[in-house]
């Protein structure tokens, strides 16, 4: 009788597990496909992203860095954080280099709307955003500065029009030194649009 009760007890157990999503996700699910594309846990794409007056395209509804974002949530089934401020808002390209300049030159921290509660969950992050004289622009460093990404890996990517990854890389392992850092990917704004398969083949080099 208390055999047969522990072979009930054992089955609910089994159930129970099958129905956590995060243990035995459902078929079709973003975290099957994740495991399908080999990664290795779960993973985060965090961007920085300006829309509007851009050198070399002009004006644009959707930022450069965003649509690769996209294209790397795609094809990884990567979760996606978009580091969003309004202050950058209208403003003419020269302007805002200008400003972008003086924010760095100030080590100025910008505020940015939302923020991520379960950042222990992600063991990839991948981290993009334009290159801003030489670097991230300085709201990325706002994110920097709230998250600890030590002990997960960290794969940065940059567009640009001529900086590549300028100083992108060197700065995430300074400011995450226990990070597994990977090679970072560069791509031109004006070829982001119709760079899809590039981003593809960095992806597949790092085995996803």
């Amino acid at each position: 009788m208390k055999s047969g009760k522990l072979i009930l007890l054992a089955a609910a157990a089994l159930m129970a597990v099958a129905c956590n999503g995060k243990v035995a996700p459902a078929d079709n699910s973003e975290e099957n496909a994740s495991a399908q594309k080999g990664v290795k846990g779960k993973a985060l794409v965090v961007f920085f992203s300006h829309a509007g007056d851009n050198y070399s395209v002009g004006n644009i509804k959707v930022g450069n860095t965003k649509i690769v974002a996209g294209y790397i949530s795609e094809m990884t089934g990567a979760d996606m954080f978009e580091i969003a401020t309004s202050k950058y808002d209208g403003m003419a390209y020269r302007p805002l280099c200008d400003l972008a300049k003086a924010e760095q030159e100030k080590g100025e921290l910008p505020e940015f709307k939302g923020g991520i509660k379960n950042i222990k969950d992600y063991a990839t992050v991948f981290v993009g955003g334009p290159v801003w004289w030489g670097t991230y622009p300085q709201v990325m460093f706002t994110f920097f500065s709230r998250y600890d990404l030590n002990g997960k890996t960290i794969i940065p990517f940059t567009t640009h029009e001529g900086s590549g990854l300028g100083r992108c890389v060197e700065d995430v392992k300074k400011i995450y030194p226990k990070a597994n850092v990977r090679d970072g990917f560069s791509i031109y704004g004006h070829d982001v649009r119709s760079g899809k398969a590039k981003v593809e083949k960095w992806l597949k080099g790092l085995g996803y």
